[in-house]
């Protein structure tokens, strides 16, 4: 049975360097960034954070190595991303929209597609070079995000356009929450992949495609948004007034299914979110423990030794072990699988994020009051697991829809997970549940 836990040599190298760099480069400034008040300043306030990463190879570390990229199978990149974000969560989503912007590449593009983008982005000697993925929508009737796979042809919320004009397409619309996108200066990333409709006379499962803009493109202009949790992650509005953009950045394979990579994308990002969830549970519990150690409440020992504490860490220990375990047997089968996982990243990714919640608010039930104090960072990881059930494509918006269009399948086979067996993911499991609108 080839189920082994044990990290090799080469995982550890990993997991230590990450560990590493999210202690002494990371730690000292993550409580300033989450209390500046400007998100732009809180954001720029981690560019060396950033450099530093570059120079490490984190920053394509997802990437294949025949394009520059670290090359790092999903397992290695989870077991990094649990270093990072146990200490600052937002700065692993930066990171990992990095690669939510070029992976689309190296699945659809082609190879002068590769070169052209992923190359770019990896040769780049400067430790700035970041990448956006804009797909998220502003809230409207109709409008956001969650619809975006209706069939119906003014069901689907993806109302960005993108209208062919000889050897441009020509870009209209607004983008609301999508992360990285207005770089370091609000003038753009160095790249962003947008989802767009190049077809409105059909609804979201034929009729997005995506795109490369480049920084400096005229008709782009960015914007911030100030958010409650996961402070250091720079989410961002992008706005596209008649924006030009050549025809050859669209991302070939795509045409007509941005859908699929919108699936694609976010089953690939479900066990780093997840194992984004295990960290911070894992950063709150060893805190909680840690405190329950060493506080009496006034009485002859500390409250470890009182059935409460210990029942209830104890609890919270089982759920972070176990959930990380899931993150993992979700990389390996993302691995294993052509980085498809539609089904499992979803359920992974419901799964750890709501465990989150639970955990952060027992340990601080086992802290007490004093968790409210804000010289411990529990305010702050409460926040961070607000965050988790709501973004990376919301738990009810998106992640459990596509569970549930995989299960209703005639084809779904209820012991494919469990056998380790490819479970494919096609337009006709899209739509399910999602708010009817008019038919062509």
């Amino acid at each position: 049975m080839a189920i082994d836990f044990t990290l090799t040599p080469a995982q550890r190298e990993i997991q230590r360097g990450a560990r590493e760099f999210a202690q002494e480069v990371l730690a000292p400034i993550t409580a300033a960034v989450d209390e500046e008040p400007d998100p732009l300043t809180g954001f720029q306030m981690l560019k060396p954070a950033y450099t530093e990463a570059c120079k490490l190879g984190m920053s394509w570390a997802m990437l294949p190595k025949e394009y520059g990229g670290g090359g790092l199978s999903n397992v290695d990149f989870v077991i990094a991303a649990e270093e990072i974000q146990a200490v600052d969560p937002g700065f692993g989503t930066t990171l990992l929209v990095n690669g939510l912007g070029l992976m689309p590449v190296w699945y659809y593009g082609t190879e002068e597609q590769k070169r052209r983008f992923i190359s770019r982005a990896t040769s780049d000697a400067s430790g700035e070079f970041i990448v956006g993925y804009a797909a998220s929508e502003p809230p409207g009737s109709p409008g956001g995000t969650a619809n975006f796979d209706a069939p119906a042809v003014d069901g689907a919320g993806m109302a960005v356009t993108a209208t062919r004009d000889g050897d441009e397409y020509v870009l209209n619309g607004r983008k609301y929450w999508p992360c990285n996108v207005a770089g370091w200066d609000m003038q753009g990333a160095n790249l962003n992949l947008v989802v767009v409709r190049t077809d409105s006379s059909v609804g979201g499962t034929e009729g997005l495609s995506a795109i490369i803009v480049e920084r400096g493109t005229p008709g782009v202009t960015y914007g911030m948004i100030s958010t409650s949790g996961q402070r250091s992650a720079p989410n961002g509005e992008i706005t596209f007034d008649n924006a030009r953009v050549p025809a050859e950045n669209l991302i070939e394979g795509t045409a007509g299914n941005g859908d699929l990579l919108i699936n694609r994308n976010f089953a690939w990002s479900g066990p780093v979110a997840g194992i984004g969830a295990v960290a911070i549970a894992r950063s709150a519990y060893e805190a909680a423990l840690e405190f329950a150690k060493t506080y009496t409440a006034g009485g002859p020992k500390p409250i470890i030794n009182y059935q409460y504490p210990g029942y209830v860490l104890g609890d919270v220990a089982a759920k972070i072990d176990a959930a990380r375990a899931y993150c993992f047997k979700t990389a390996h089968y993302l691995d294993t699988h052509d980085y498809h996982g539609e089904l499992i990243g979803a359920m992974n990714k419901v799964l750890c994020s709501e465990m989150l919640f639970d955990c952060v608010y027992k340990c601080m039930q086992v802290v007490g009051v004093n968790s409210l104090d804000k010289k411990y960072p529990f305010h702050r990881w409460l926040r961070e697991a607000a965050v988790f059930p709501l973004y990376d494509a919301g738990n009810f918006g998106m992640q459990r829809r596509r569970v549930h269009g995989v299960m209703a399948d005639p084809s779904f086979d209820p012991r494919a997970v469990m056998n380790h067996e490819f479970v494919p993911f096609t337009k006709e499991m899209e739509g399910i549940g999602t708010v009817p609108g008019r038919t062509k």
